[in-house]
């Protein structure tokens, strides 16, 4: 633990609540105000496709401007984005409210790059456990943001939900207040062009396209399923908005807090072992779908999940580290978290019509043909390093 890291981890608390408010309550606004019931989930999955489209952006923002600039540049547009929101909710305007969530997820793009920052103030083998303590700062993420935007909903009484977003514009903004101490060492990046391998070189290498596939179905997963439940609880099954609320957020923790022991764990077994245990953490999630849709079973379901997630996408981030040449990492940083949330965002945007076609069990067995994937992509990588 250095100044720096503490400055990204309190930076990283307050800009990344744009995360778990839109998890919360866009598929909520969206059922109200989509014309097409099946369309309830755009507004998230926009926000996982501004995510995508500005992933490369970011790094390569980054890359120019640095660390420091390119957070605060980020939490002004979240903030911005925010308000633009409470706007179309008072106005009840679909499209405005899907605008602002794809703007929303362009800052979490910048957000996400608070990983590879905090990898950047340790030395290479405390990898693992930099990226789980950054992470670790989206405990304090998921119950600010999902408990402000709950207390300031009512604000504006004749538009619920308008203030939880104004609440949200501010949170967004204090970010910027931690990274004015930020010290960065951003050094502008002239490397010669031509020494750098191209994208089609990087995905060549097993343990590169490994940890890339390890976080791209973990997000796929996870978005698949966390994106459905609030319209499959609340929606669908009548269960309480409360109750709706400490699922999304103990999901969300439990997203996280593993991060405490997850980097040891890589340091101790290594980043397979840590993949396989995610894929086995994905199957009681799955299994859950066979018993009776209740509060209970949403619950296990989704903490599962989040243990999953968290196993996968640390070790997958971790092992991506270690596959790429320090002239190549906002390069190989930006297209690993473009084809991370571009499949995240086709996950995200079918989850809605997928649960409208089918049914959450038929939902959860879909995802063990992404589990297959992770898992041979694993063996292919462990198979081609023994020869």
């Amino acid at each position: 633990m250095n100044k720096n890291l503490w400055l990204l981890i309190l930076s990283q608390v307050f800009a990344f609540t744009a995360a778990p408010v839109t998890v919360f309550l866009s598929g909520i606004i969206g059922s109200q105000f989509s014309p097409v019931k099946s369309l309830a989930t755009l507004p998230m999955a926009l926000s996982i496709v501004g995510i995508a489209i500005f992933a490369i952006f970011a790094a390569k923002v980054m890359s120019i401007i640095g660390r420091r600039a390119g957070f605060m540049l980020a939490s002004i547009g979240s903030s911005l984005s925010s308000l633009l929101a409470a706007y179309s909710i008072i106005n009840e305007s679909f499209i405005l409210f899907n605008c602002s969530c794809f703007l929303l997820g362009a800052g979490v793009a910048f957000s996400h790059q608070y990983r590879f920052a905090a990898v950047e103030t340790v030395k290479k083998d405390m990898a693992p456990k930099a990226i789980s303590i950054i992470l670790l700062a989206g405990i304090g993420s998921a119950f600010i943001g999902p408990n402000v935007a709950n207390i300031t909903k009512d604000i504006i009484s004749e538009h619920l939900y308008a203030g939880s977003y104004i609440a949200l514009a501010a949170l967004t903004l204090t970010s910027t207040i931690f990274l004015l101490f930020y010290q960065d060492g951003h050094k502008p990046n002239r490397i010669n062009k031509k020494i750098k391998r191209s994208y089609l070189e990087l995905i060549s290498q097993p343990r590169f396209l490994q940890a890339l596939v390890a976080s791209a179905f973990a997000y796929a997963v996870m978005s698949f399923l966390m994106t459905a439940t609030p319209i499959s609880m609340h929606v669908m099954e009548k269960i309480s908005l409360t109750k709706t609320g400490i699922v999304i957020q103990l999901h969300i923790a439990a997203m996280f807090l593993p991060s405490l022991v997850t980097g040891n764990l890589i340091r101790k077994f290594g980043h397979s072992k840590i993949m396989y245990a995610g894929v086995v953490l994905f199957l009681v999630t799955i299994s859950t779908s066979l018993f009776e849709q209740n509060f209970v079973n949403y619950l296990i379901a989704l903490i599962f999940l989040g243990f999953g997630w968290n196993f996968l996408f640390i070790s997958g981030t971790s092992l991506l580290v270690l596959s790429y040449r320090e002239d190549e990492k906002f390069k190989a940083q930006g297209f690993n978290d473009l084809i991370v949330y571009s499949i995240q965002a086709v996950a995200s945007l079918s989850a809605g019509i997928f649960l409208t076609l089918t049914s959450w069990k038929t939902m959860n067995l879909i995802c063990l043909i992404f589990l297959a994937i992770i898992i041979l992509s694993t063996l292919r990588a462990d198979s081609r390093e023994k020869r």
